[in-house]
């Protein structure tokens, strides 16, 4: 038998290693939130923390960089579902799991959450043990709605809500960001790493899929949206 440095058995040559548990990261604007899910998962037998941010534009710098298995998002900082459908959309294979406030807790939203790709709903100020078991469920089942929550989905079909969304991609977000920020295209382009024109196309998709009128109606309709946020900085 092959044993190891500290005198434990080794596995047999060739034998698979076991694949580690699901990996989980949070979009929250709350640090003591942010704080208390990352003792939670830390000290649960088969989750990993991966991190966290406060502020919807790294939310996909997070998504990018450290590869969640399962993102947690405030209800609050998406309330439209459009980052939901964003980081969907750049990775398929994302759980993404709604912390729903009470002031969401609508048929509405949770149908619109649902369309937009999140995969897991649960209210934010829940008992613990709910929102581990939304994220294991939602993780293992890749869909979790939390019985409070349920009735609210009741009749939900998603090809009849979410045949009409139009996500931006990554990049056209954030043109976006930037466009907010107040900078024209040519400082956008310096920004990006990418020519003048490459901007000018991604502005042209922006106002198409948003149906605003020029840059500015598409930061209005973005704000208004919750594309954007004034949590956001």
């Amino acid at each position: 038998m092959r044993t190891g440095v500290n005198g434990r058995p080794l596995p047999p040559a060739g034998a698979a290693r076991p694949a580690p548990g699901p990996g989980i990261a949070l979009v929250d604007p709350i640090p003591l939130f942010r704080e208390g899910l990352s003792a939670v998962v830390r000290r649960t037998p088969g989750l990993r923390w991966l991190g966290s941010t406060g502020h919807l534009h790294t939310a996909v710098r997070l998504q990018e960089q450290l590869r969640p298995d399962v993102l947690l998002v405030d209800s609050v900082l998406d309330p439209q579902g459009h980052l939901a459908t964003l980081l969907t959309a750049n990775d398929p294979q994302l759980v993404v799991i709604s912390l729903v406030r009470e002031p969401h807790r609508t048929a509405k939203f949770v149908r619109g959450a649902l369309a937009a790709g999140v995969r897991g709903l649960v209210p934010r100020g829940g008992e613990v043990g709910e929102v581990l078991q939304a994220i294991v469920r939602g993780y293992q089942e890749r869909m979790y709605v939390d019985p409070t929550l349920a009735p609210l989905a009741a009749g939900f079909t998603p090809t009849a809500e979410a045949g009409s969304r139009r996500a931006l991609s990554r990049r056209e977000y954030e043109v976006l960001q930037l466009i907010a920020d107040g900078l024209e295209n040519q400082a956008v382009a310096n920004e990006l790493y990418v020519s003048v024109e490459t901007v000018r196309t991604h502005v042209k998709n922006i106002l198409r899929k948003l149906r605003a009128r020029d840059r500015t109606h598409a930061v209005s309709l973005a704000y208004q949206a919750g594309l954007l946020s004034s949590n956001m900085k």
